[in-house]
C-alpha cells in the first residue's frame, strides 16, 4: 500500500513535481493565487529535501505568522518522517528574539541598555501594554490625549503599534509623530495628539532601555540594525541555515525583506512563495511590493495558475465581484455564470436572518451532507452579541462549532472570565470581590448542566460578596435543592470544597493555580471544561499569558534593577485584564481539538488561517466594516508604510481608494478559499437595527443584475 506522501506526489501536476524535485542549488520564486497548490508544493519540497539527506537543522522555514506553519508542522511531526535533525520553523520576529537572546552581550551596550551585564526581559503584547499603562496613566490624568475618546487599552495598543511600525518599516521611532502630523488634514487640535503619542513612545522606549525590557519593536530593531551588521551573527546564521522555504512572503514586513535580500545569496537553495492579490496583514506593516521585488534575486520565477479549490462558478463570481468593486482589479479568471455558486439569504429582522442561516447549515450537515468543518460563518466584525447569537443557535441544533477572534481580550472570553472569578474567590487577600452575576456566570461555565437561571438562584443563596463567603449546598432549603438538582449541587460542593481547601494552603503563582484548578476539578467529568474544547483552548492561552506576565515582572522587579517592592502578581494580572488589555497571539488560539466544527470568525481571521472550505456564509454584507479602516486616531497603517511619500497629506479620496482596494483583495481572498458556494446573508435592518447600504452590497447588486440567483 503506497504511503500518503507517495499518493500526494503522484497527484501533483508536472510543474509542481518539477518545483519539488528542483536541484538543491536552485532558488525559486513561486507565485500564484490562493488555492493553486503553492503551500502543498512547499511542504513536498521540504519532504524532498529531507529525503535527499539534507540535515533538518540546515533548513529554515519562515512565515510571517506562526499559524501559517501548521501544514509544515504536520509533516515534521508525522510518524512517517525519519529520525534526524529538526527543521527550524520561525517568523522574522521570532528569529530576532532568538538572536537577541543568543547574542545579548553584543547588543546590550550598543543598544543603550542601562544594565548590559543583566539578562534581557522579553515582553509579550500583553506585558508591553502593562508597562505602557504604567507610564501613560499618570499622563492621561495630566491632560494627555484630551481630544481622544477611545478605551485606554486601545490607546496603549496604538502607541505600541506605532513603535512596531517604525521597527518593521525601518525608520527611527522618534519620527512617528512627525510622519503622522505631516499627513494629517483636518482639525489642528488633532496635531497635539500626535505629539502626545510621540512623547509616550519615547518614554516607553527609554523605560525599556532602563530596565532591560525588550518589546517586539526593540527586539526587531536590535536584530536588524545592530546584530545583523555584526559579522559574527551574520556568519552564524549563514553557516547554520543552508536551505530556505519562505511562505507567504507578501504578508511580511519590509525590513524582513531587506534582510533577506542580503541573506538570500548565501543559501544553497530557496523556495519563496508569494500569494497574488493578498497582503491582508497591511495593517501590521506587511508590504507586497518589497516582497514581490525578491523575485529578482531568484534563479527562476515560476507561476501556478490553476485553482484546486474554486469551482468554475466560484471563480466567475470572484472575478465579477472584484471587478464590480474595483474595475481595474487584476484577475486572470474568465467570468462564468455565478448562479450555481451564490445564494441569497434575506430576512427583514436580524434575528430572523440568523435563524435562517442556522436552518440552512442544519440542512447542509444532514446526511449525506457537508462536514461541519467545511462550513464557515464570516462577518467583518464578530461582536460578543453576534457570536453568542450564532453559537447559541448552533448549540440548540447540536451542530459543533468553534470560534476565534485574535484581538479579543482574554477578559471577554467566558472560559477565562470564569477562571479569573474563581481565582478571586480563592484569594481573599487580593481584595477583589466579584459581583454576584460574575460568580453565577463562573458557576454556569464550570458546572456541566447548570443554566444561568439556576446559577443565579444558587449564587443568591450561597455567595456573600462582602466577605467572599461560599455556603454549603446542604444549608439550602430542600425545595430549592430540588429545583437546582442534587447532581449540580454535588458538583458545586466539590468545587467549593476545593476552593476552601486552597484558601488554607500556601498560595501558588496564578498560572500554577489555574493548572491545579483545571487539572483537579474543571477538566473532570461533570464539569464545564471536560468536553468543551473551545474553553480548553482559551484556558491554555490564559495560562500561557499569566506565565509570561509573571516571568516578565519577576525579572523586572529583581533587586538589581529596581528597589520597588514586587507587587502581588496575581492581583496585578487580573487588574490588567480588567483594563481590557488586548491579548497576544497564541498558537493554541488558532488551533482547535474540535476539528470537525463550523468556524465562526471575522473574515480577516479566516484568511490568515489559509485553509479552504466548501461553503461560506457572509453576514452583514451591507456593513461598511468590510472595507472601512478601524478608527485609530493615534496611528495610520498607510501613512506609516514604506510606500507612502513622507509629507503627502491623507485625504478622503485616499480613504475611498484604499478602502476599495482592500475590499477587492478581501473578497478575492475569501472566494479563492471557497470550493462550491457562498451564502450572502442580509437583512433590511442590520445587527444594530439600521439600514445598510455598503460597498460590498452594491457590488453584489451589480453582479446579480447580470446573473440569475436563488433566494432562500
Amino acid at each position: 500500500m503506497p504511503s500518503p506522501s507517495t499518493s500526494l506526489r503522484t497527484s501533483l501536476s508536472l510543474l509542481q513535481r518539477q518545483i519539488v524535485e528542483s536541484p538543491l542549488d536552485r532558488k525559486l520564486f513561486l507565485s500564484g493565487p490562493a488555492g493553486c497548490g503553492k503551500t502543498t508544493v512547499a511542504v513536498e519540497r521540504m519532504r524532498h529535501l529531507l529525503a535527499q539527506g539534507v540535515p533538518g537543522e540546515e533548513i529554515l522555514l519562515l512565515t510571517p505568522q506562526r499559524s501559517l506553519q501548521e501544514p509544515y508542522l504536520d509533516l515534521l511531526y508525522s510518524p512517517e518522517r525519519s529520525a534526524g535533525g529538526e527543521v527550524t520553523p520561525a517568523t522574522f520576529g521570532g528569529l530576532a528574539r532568538r538572536m537577541c537572546d543568543l547574542f545579548w552581550s553584543l547588543a546590550a551596550e550598543a543598544a543603550g541598555f542601562a544594565h548590559p551585564d543583566q539578562p534581557p526581559v522579553f515582553l509579550t503584547l500583553e506585558t508591553a501594554q502593562y508597562y505602557m499603562a504604567h507610564l501613560v496613566r499618570p499622563l492621561l490624568d495630566a491632560g494627555y490625549f484630551e481630544s481622544v475618546t477611545i478605551d485606554r487599552n486601545r490607546l496603549y495598543s496604538q502607541i505600541i503599534d506605532n513603535l512596531n511600525k517604525a521597527a518593521v518599516i525601518g525608520f527611527p521611532h522618534t519620527e512617528i509623530g512627525a510622519r503622522l502630523d505631516a499627513a494629517y488634514f483636518g482639525d489642528p487640535a488633532q496635531r497635539r495628539v500626535y505629539a502626545d503619542a510621540q512623547d509616550c513612545a519615547n518614554r516607553f522606549r527609554q523605560y525599556c532601555l532602563d530596565h532591560n525590557l525588550l518589546d517586539f519593536s526593540l527586539q526587531f530593531e536590535i536584530f536588524t540594525n545592530i546584530l545583523w551588521e555584526h559579522n559574527i551573527v551574520r556568519d552564524y546564521l549563514m553557516r547554520t541555515y543552508r536551505h530556505l522555504i519562505y511562505d507567504n512572503v507578501e504578508e511580511d514586513v519590509p525590513r524582513a525583506h531587506d534582510i533577506l535580500r542580503e541573506w538570500l545569496p548565501s543559501f544553497d537553495s530557496a523556495l519563496l512563495i508569494y500569494d497574488e492579490s493578498a497582503g491582508f496583514r497591511y495593517f501590521l506593516g506587511a508590504d507586497v511590493h518589497t516582497g514581490w521585488a525578491l523575485r529578482e534575486l531568484c534563479d527562476e520565477h515560476v507561476r501556478l495558475q490553476e485553482s484546486f479549490v474554486m469551482s468554475e462558478s466560484v471563480a466567475g463570481l470572484s472575478d465579477s465581484l472584484a471587478k464590480a468593486i474595483l474595475p481595474n482589479f487584476e484577475s486572470d479568471v474568465n467570468s462564468q455564470g455565478v448562479s450555481d455558486s451564490l445564494e441569497i439569504v434575506s430576512r427583514h429582522f436580524y434575528p430572523e436572518l440568523l435563524d435562517a442561516v442556522v436552518d440552512e447549515i442544519e440542512q447542509l450537515v444532514s446526511a449525506p451532507g457537508i462536514p461541519p468543518s467545511e462550513i464557515v460563518i464570516l462577518a467583518p466584525y464578530l461582536s460578543d452579541a453576534l457570536r453568542f447569537s450564532i453559537t447559541n443557535r448552533l448549540d440548540a441544533r447540536k451542530i459543533p462549532w468553534r470560534s476565534h477572534r485574535p484581538s479579543r481580550s482574554l477578559r471577554d472570553e467566558p472560559a477565562s472570565h470564569a477562571l479569573i472569578t474563581l481565582a478571586a474567590l480563592a484569594h481573599p487577600h487580593w481584595g477583589i470581590h466579584p459581583p454576584k452575576f460574575d460568580v453565577a456566570y463562573a458557576l454556569m461555565q464550570s458546572i456541566d448542566g447548570l443554566d444561568l437561571v439556576r446559577a443565579q438562584l444558587l449564587t443568591e443563596i450561597v455567595y456573600r460578596q462582602r466577605d467572599l463567603r461560599l455556603s454549603a449546598f446542604d444549608e439550602i432549603k430542600q425545595e430549592v435543592q430540588d429545583r437546582i438538582t442534587f447532581s449540580v449541587g454535588n458538583r458545586y460542593s466539590i468545587l467549593r470544597d476545593w476552593l476552601l481547601a486552597y484558601r488554607e494552603s500556601d498560595p501558588l503563582s496564578l498560572d500554577h493555580f489555574f493548572r491545579k484548578l483545571f487539572g483537579e476539578v474543571l477538566s473532570q467529568p461533570g464539569f464545564g471544561y471536560h468536553r468543551n474544547f473551545d474553553s480548553v483552548r482559551v484556558a491554555a492561552s490564559l495560562v500561557e499569558s499569566v506565565k509570561k506576565f509573571r516571568q516578565s515582572l519577576e525579572a523586572t522587579f529583581n533587586e538589581t534593577l529596581t528597589a520597588d517592592p514586587l507587587p502581588n502578581l496575581g492581583r496585578e494580572y487580573i487588574q490588567m485584564l480588567q483594563d481590557g488589555v488586548i491579548a497576544s497571539s497564541y498558537v493554541e488560539a488558532w488551533q482547535s481539538e474540535e476539528k470537525d466544527a463550523v468556524l465562526v470568525a471575522p473574515a480577516h481571521t479566516f484568511l490568515m488561517m489559509n485553509r479552504p472550505v466548501t461553503v461560506q456564509f457572509w453576514l452583514d454584507v451591507g456593513s461598511s466594516g468590510w472595507y472601512e479602516r478601524l478608527s485609530q486616531p493615534l496611528t495610520h497603517p498607510y501613512v506609516l508604510a514604506r510606500g507612502w511619500k513622507t509629507g503627502t497629506q491623507w485625504t478622503d479620496a485616499d480613504d475611498v481608494q484604499y478602502g476599495k482596494e482592500a475590499l477587492a483583495r478581501l473578497v478575492s481572498g475569501l472566494l479563492h478559499r471557497c470550493r462550491e458556494r457562498v451564502y450572502v446573508c442580509l437583512s433590511e435592518l442590520g445587527e444594530s437595527g439600521f439600514e445598510q447600504r455598503g460597498e460590498l452590497l452594491r457590488a453584489f447588486q451589480k453582479v446579480l443584475s447580470m446573473s440569475g440567483f436563488k433566494e432562500t
